[in-house]
């Protein structure tokens, strides 16, 4: 491993300040699970030259509630957050996709910040560069996403533009149906709005130090969905993350939002408007499932997600 500097910042105005001076060659450290493995692999061509570890700062790893809205640090591990009782009472679909992450081991390193924030696992991507050198995709400054010409069996099949990995945050999926706003030490970013798709919108001076869920509504009912091939320990290959809130008989509101299909949580509102202000039905769900996928373009080797979507969608609806 090449060297780099290595800084424990006790304040988050100290860990702003670390990160403005180094102008964008340091990168935020907590858990680790991620950033050491860039790292070690030298996958990416500009090598952080340093770390600013943001663990060392208290009062990051809280959970709570204040006026109805649930407020998590971004030092909470991901274990804790699926242990959390608050969490399971109230938010459960983000204690669903807080135990899908990986096994045990990693979910007690990673922090609820780095899952939000990890670089994707498309296979080009995460190349060693000790293996015949790293692949130079879009993503890195390269012209070319080679997944788009190779082997993309679990890529982008919807809203792929220059690059089509995934999103890997399970956390990501569920926040995104549950409305939340990711607080940094500058600003506050609707979830909607944070991720891009080569990355999210932080600034290089920015890091994410809290995110703040509102109560979901009366009547609403939570679920997370994950299709993986090694059930205990993969990122999904599709997933679903549902709050669907009934009154009446009917859908009076609802957020649906996929996982595994694009380089963002992919919200669909053709599948929330198609059971808004209707009673649910295994036909309006199937019709839902259908209306998630109308835009999706498959690759070469991927077309089979948009079966597994529908039918995600369609589970999330039916429950």
């Amino acid at each position: 491993m090449k060297e780099f500097k290595h800084h424990d910042a006790k304040t988050v105005e100290e860990a702003s300040a670390l990160l403005a001076e180094y102008r964008g060659k340091a990168a935020v450290i907590a858990g680790g699970s991620d950033i050491l493995g860039v790292i070690k692999s030298d996958i990416i061509p500009n090598y952080p030259e340093a770390l600013v570890n943001i663990k060392t700062i208290a009062g990051l790893d809280s959970v709570k509630v204040e006026s109805g809205v649930l407020k998590i640090g971004a030092l909470t591990t991901i274990e804790d957050i699926a242990e959390n009782a608050t969490i399971q009472g109230g938010w459960n679909v983000l204690s669903e996709a807080a135990l899908s992450v990986a096994a045990a081991l990693i979910r007690t390193m990673g922090t609820l910040g780095g899952n939000l924030n990890q670089s994707v696992r498309c296979w080009y991507y995460r190349y060693p560069n000790e293996m015949g050198g790293r692949f130079l995709c879009f993503r890195k400054g390269g012209a070319l996403c080679y997944a788009v010409p190779g082997d993309n069996r679990y890529h982008s099949i919807l809203g792929g533009q220059v690059c089509f990995a995934v999103q890997p945050g399970d956390t990501s999926f569920a926040l995104s149906a549950l409305n939340a706003t990711i607080v940094t030490n500058k600003r506050s970013i609707p979830i909607d709005n944070y991720y891009v798709v080569l990355g999210n919108v932080l600034a290089q001076d920015e890091f994410v130090v809290e995110v703040q869920v509102p109560t979901p509504a009366a009547g609403t009912k939570q679920a997370y969905t994950k299709f993986r091939y090694r059930r205990a320990i993969d990122w999904a290959i599709t997933s679903v993350a549902s709050c669907i809130t009934t009154s009446g008989g009917t859908v009076s509101d609802a957020r649906i939002t996929l996982g595994g299909v694009a380089p963002i949580p992919w919200r669909s509102t053709e599948a929330e408007n198609v059971i808004k202000g209707q009673a649910i039905t295994e036909a309006l769900a199937v019709q839902a499932g259908a209306a998630a996928v109308k835009d999706a373009f498959a690759l070469s080797d991927n077309a089979y997600k948009v079966q597994v979507a529908k039918t995600l969608v369609k589970r999330a609806i039916l429950g």
